[in-house]
């Protein structure tokens, strides 16, 4: 990960659960207050550097939220930025409100225009682009100013399409130049031909972009909120959802308990992208790529929860669970398109590609080991469990017996 993160949530948990944290009582029952007024106590009074929040740590909030939300400006209209822009010396007094006036507005305008733009970007792929056309495009975006109407709103969105679309053809101009060196019988397809491939690909990228914002729900944008508050005390603390915090525990562990499968949601359905080598799903033997999951079903349970259109988190969620306990997949297999019921019995999966690894290099009559750690893990529960310090120094010892003169550490 690019940033140490501080695992803020860990510390909120502390402050909930511990009657003697403080006399301060957190008794607002709207959960985004209630985490507002959490995270601002335990900063302002726990954190290493506390910062006075006034109107200078306002305006910072103000313009790192707008560019997380809209970082390249295809979204708000300069109308909405003017609307906003009253609130830029008042997060502050908001905070200590708990008054969520700036991100309802924001996060509510968002989605209007997101909804706009859904339109606007499919009109724009329907018809080819005219590549002779000499054109130049803006890629500072914090140069860019916001659009004043719909009409700019769509030129912006058609220069960048078509600045996309070109590096897509390009690319398969290059491929066919180096296929038809190897194969100079195969059949040509014609700039136009190509032209429509690249558009295409453009098109799946773009509904794929805005099926997964659809999925999005109004706490992961608070937690983006959160976050351009929290960053605002040093660059290194971090807010972690729930969702976040468990993702961020099988990272750093490399383990998680469940099924052993990676999922991607595409359109309206769970679809298995990869079957993790040594999980119960690989040693069932019954699931693989590219089957969709339908219906999940839990050992306690009579009737199975459909997950067509379901969140891919929610959908997550479901299939996970504890070692041992056993869930029933309804599946649509990828070859012959039949439907199969598979009951498979979690456990837990170790992601190996997380892991330390080892090697010896002969080199000039010497013998080097070469170790590769992808990255630093450990068990946040329990260290004692595998962990990077760990592993790497058995793979030292025991490139030290095979004869290792030298040693290469690939971080």
């Amino acid at each position: 990960m690019k940033r140490n993160y501080k695992i803020l949530f860990l510390v909120l948990l502390m402050a909930v659960t511990s009657c003697s944290f403080t006399a301060k009582q957190f008794n607002d029952p709207n959960k985004d207050k209630l985490l507002i007024d959490l995270i601002t106590y335990v900063l302002e009074k726990g954190h290493y550097d506390a910062k006075t929040i006034d109107d200078s740590f306002s305006k910072e909030v103000y313009k790192d939220y707008l560019a997380a939300i809209d970082p390249l400006k295809r979204f708000f209209y300069a109308e909405d930025f003017s609307e906003f822009s009253k609130f830029e010396d008042q997060i502050d007094d908001q905070i200590r409100n708990k008054d969520l006036s700036f991100f309802d507005i924001t996060h509510s305008r968002l989605q209007e225009r997101m909804a706009e733009v859904r339109g606007i970007y499919k009109e724009i792929l329907a018809e080819p682009f005219d590549f002779s056309e000499k054109e130049d495009i803006n890629t500072n975006y914090e140069e860019v100013e916001y659009v004043d109407s719909r009409a700019e709103l769509k030129e912006r969105w058609r220069k960048q399409l078509k600045f996309n679309t070109l590096g897509n053809f390009y690319d398969l101009k290059n491929d066919q130049k180096k296929q038809l060196e190897n194969s100079p019988d195969m059949e040509v397809k014609t700039d136009t031909e190509l032209e429509v491939a690249a558009r295409n690909t453009v098109l799946t990228s773009m509904d794929e972009y805005f099926d997964f914002s659809e999925d999005l729900e109004r706490k992961d944008y608070f937690t983006v909120y959160i976050n351009a508050i929290v960053e605002e005390f040093d660059p290194h603390t971090f807010y972690f959802a729930p969702q976040d915090k468990d993702r961020f525990d099988i990272a750093m562990s490399g383990k998680l308990e469940g099924i052993g499968a990676r999922l991607q949601k595409k359109s309206d359905d769970i679809t298995i992208m990869e079957v993790i080598s040594g999980g119960p799903a690989w040693l069932s033997d019954k699931l693989h790529e590219g089957d969709v999951i339908i219906r999940v079903k839990q050992e306690n349970e009579k009737e199975p929860v459909s997950i067509i259109g379901m969140r891919l988190d929610d959908a997550v969620n479901l299939i996970k669970g504890p070692k041992g306990s056993k869930v029933t997949l309804t599946l649509k297999k990828k070859v012959l398109g039949n439907i199969e019921d598979v009951t498979i019995t979690r456990d837990v999966v170790e992601l190996e590609e997380t892991y330390a690894k080892s090697a010896k290099v002969e080199k000039d009559g010497k013998i080097f080991g070469l170790i590769n750690l992808p990255k630093f893990y450990f068990n946040m529960e329990d260290y004692s469990e595998r962990n990077a310090a760990s592993d790497v120094k058995e793979e030292i010892i025991r490139l030290k017996k095979e004869g290792m003169e030298g040693l290469v550490l690939d971080l």
